[in-house]
């Protein structure tokens, strides 16, 4: 069923139909008979989702709309905003999910019956997946916690039902996300909606990565009660490995994200799931609880933390934090709230090891044997990008006798290229391994340049510097030599080969005067298939086996000239899986860059900003195609700007027509164009790598300075 209420954008048309902002504001001026707006504002207007359809497909633009994309436009569409709409449709699925009978029985009818029958089975659902008694309808509250109606109200419950009156308007989007979930499963529904959303409102959540959330999870070991008193998105707690009878708590200042994440994680578990709205150093919502675990990523650097209400807090063992570490704040909420022998993980700003006001809170606890481990991770692993963070590792001292040694470890060196990120596999072999062996053994032997244990009466001067990078050896000085040596090599193996790559002078032409026509024209007319690349990136989100064997193509990877980095999110769109011969060309930053698939990179799934353009082989040559599409003349005239980006429309790129013996002819010279291009950057790769080696070793003094 078709919402004829349900509001789209033009960014929203943009992408129902596979094109640039710009294409749409054309259409918009050159066809009258193109809906008009219904809403928004003068500079933004919304349409009327079903007009749009229908105008999309009487011109032949749109066969029809993909059942995803129809649920997320009804979403955003809702007359109570996104937020609202997806904890709507969360109840929902986890209702299908919980009870499918149940859905079918109340789905038969109008929406009217629909949203009269659905608070009373999901009051159910929701308390015995909350653990919270269930609101009726005269005492309910919405998706963001504001009550309707008097009646009393648990404040520790993640989720409420929604009343009547308030589901009425979901209708239609429930029936489209159920139909979706029929397709994806409801797990799967809900995550791939909820990476929607929080990538059309990245700037408002810091997103921990789904790779670091594991290796967090593993290095806090099993557990059965576990609290992450800083939940955002839920990345901690679906890291968490599943264990029979287990307990996740979580809580938030957000009511909208709390809920969102309460729903998230009964839907990916069968743990019991506990939530709380509220700021967790100022109003605590488990005071009692002693987990056998806590993931935190608390938010860095804030001022306004509770220093000057909270001075008599009990959890402040170790020492009154200083108005400017509220990281430090964090860590003895943390192990206030751990059991005896209990294990915490937070993740910390690299400052936090080293700030001068917080050196007396670390000295006690190293002294009273509270903290086990600091760990550094490589450039790019979690925002902000550009800061190596830290992970703390800590326990709930018990009756053992406190473990003289601290471990430090520094995993920088397996940061990746450009803006892949680390080399995960990497960081978590180290770290796991490392932390294992001294977990176990009380202490750990020197891996120069990698970790070390050290005893904490080292680390007791003036400075209390917990800083891994400053207390480890340097990697052995052979290695680092013979190292330097094979860049060396490599560097001038390459210089020669770009040698020879380098192109002919140029030959002067006349002008060409070429019959042109476009990529839109070339699609329409069967010359090539055009695909985009719409993976949302699930903030958090975790690959299940068989997706982590499936790179992703990034337009980072793209720009770069490097290989497939990305990881494919549970919640993918049906991934656009490339094939050799395939061009890849990336929509958003203003470059000309156009890239064709080889054999390393066929298979990889085409990640977000990214157009694909499969040519049939018959008609037009890949190399003369992305040869073509680089021209800067051509990205201009394709191209819209707005203040603060540049997006392409790839459809408006031009070609020449010619024959395909003179398209393979040009061809040839750009394929010869781009070994080059790539011999280049390697070279700049190698160099760089040379050129630091080369100052490190010589101002640590194993390379002699001939």
């Amino acid at each position: 069923m078709q919402d004829n209420a349900t509001e789209v954008t033009a960014a929203g048309i943009a992408r129902l139909a596979g094109v640039g902002r710009a294409a749409v504001s054309n259409w918009r001026r050159r066809h009258p008979d193109f809906p008009k707006p219904i809403g928004g504002t003068e500079t933004s207007p919304s349409f009327a989702l079903a007009e749009v359809e229908a105008w999309l497909r009487e011109q032949g633009k749109l066969a029809e709309v993909p059942l995803r994309e129809r649920v997320w436009q009804q979403l955003t569409g809702h007359p109570e905003g996104p937020a609202v709409a997806l904890a709507h449709v969360g109840c929902v699925l986890l209702l299908v999910q919980e009870r499918p009978t149940v859905w079918l029985d109340i789905d038969a009818g109008s929406d009217e019956r629909l949203a009269a029958k659905l608070p009373g089975v999901l009051d159910g659902v929701i308390a015995a997946r909350f653990g919270c008694k269930p609101v009726n309808a005269s005492g309910s509250v919405d998706a963001s916690g504001s009550v309707n109606t008097s009646g009393s109200v648990n404040t520790a419950t993640p989720v409420h039902t929604p009343t009547g009156p308030q589901l009425l308007p979901s209708a239609p989007l429930l029936r489209s996300a159920v139909e979706l979930a029929g397709e994806l499963g409801a797990r799967q529904t809900f995550e791939f909606l909820l990476g929607r959303y929080l990538d059309a409102h990245s700037r408002q959540y810091t997103p921990t990565p789904a790779e670091l959330a594991g290796l967090m999870a593993e290095l806090a070991g099993p557990a059965l009660t576990v609290l992450d008193p800083a939940c955002g998105t839920g990345a901690l707690l679906r890291a968490v490995e599943a264990r029979p009878g287990q307990t996740l708590y979580a809580q938030d200042s957000a009511p909208d994200l709390v809920a969102l994440t309460a729903l998230r994680l009964a839907l990916h578990t069968r743990a019991a799931v506990r939530g709380a709205v509220g700021d967790t150093l100022r109003t605590d919502a488990y005071p009692e609880l002693r987990a056998d675990a806590v993931l935190c990523h608390p938010p860095f650097n804030e001022r306004n933390w509770g220093h000057d209400e909270l001075a008599y807090d009990a959890r402040w063992e170790y020492g009154f934090p200083a108005r400017n570490e509220s990281e430090l704040a964090w860590v003895q909420h943390a192990l206030a709230r751990l059991a005896d022998g209990g294990t915490a993980v937070l993740l910390m700003p690299p400052a936090a090891a080293s700030r001068r006001s917080g050196r007396r809170i670390r000295a006690d606890l190293l002294r009273r044997g509270a903290l086990r481990a600091v760990l550094a991770l490589p450039v790019g692993a979690a925002p902000p990008y550009n800061l190596p963070l830290h992970l703390w590792v800590l326990r709930r001292p018990d009756r053992t006798p406190v473990a003289p040694e601290v471990l430090l470890v520094d995993t920088g060196a397996f940061a990746g290229e450009a803006r892949g990120g680390p080399d995960w596999q990497a960081v978590r072999d180290a770290a796991l391994d490392t932390w294992r062996a001294f977990a176990r053994d009380g202490r750990l032997a020197e891996r120069p340049g990698l970790a070390r244990s050290v005893p904490v009466i080292e680390l007791l001067d003036d400075d209390v510097d917990l800083a891994p990078a400053r207390h480890l050896p340097p990697p052995a000085a052979a290695d680092g030599v013979e190292q330097l040596a094979a860049v060396r090599d490599g560097l001038a193996a390459t210089l020669r080969l770009t040698t020879g790559l380098t192109p002919p002078p140029a030959v002067p032409a006349p002008p060409a005067r070429w019959p042109l026509t476009t990529i839109g024209e070339l699609a329409r007319g069967g010359a090539l298939i055009l695909r985009t690349g719409a993976l949302p990136g699930t903030p958090g989100s975790t690959a299940t086996a068989a997706h982590a064997r499936v790179p992703v193509l990034t337009d980072h990877d793209v720009l770069a000239g490097s290989p497939p980095s990305g990881t494919l999110p549970e919640s993918d769109e049906e991934a656009v899986l490339t094939e050799p011969g395939d061009v890849v060309v990336p929509v958003l930053g203003g470059g000309s860059v156009a890239r064709v698939v080889d054999a390393a990179t066929a298979g990889a799934a085409l990640g977000r900003n990214l157009v694909l353009l499969r040519p049939d082989t018959a008609a037009l040559d890949a190399w003369f195609l992305a040869g073509f599409l680089r021209g800067t003349a051509n990205n201009r005239q394709a191209s819209s700007y707005a203040s603060t980006a540049t997006r392409l429309d790839v459809r408006r790129l031009q070609l020449p027509r010619l024959p395909l013996d003179e398209q393979r002819r040009y061809g040839a010279r750009f394929r010869a164009l781009d070994e080059f291009e790539q011999a280049l950057r390697q070279a700049g790769r190698l160099g760089e790598q040379l050129l630091r080696g080369m100052y490190d070793g010589l101002t640590d003094g194993t390379v002699e300075p001939h």
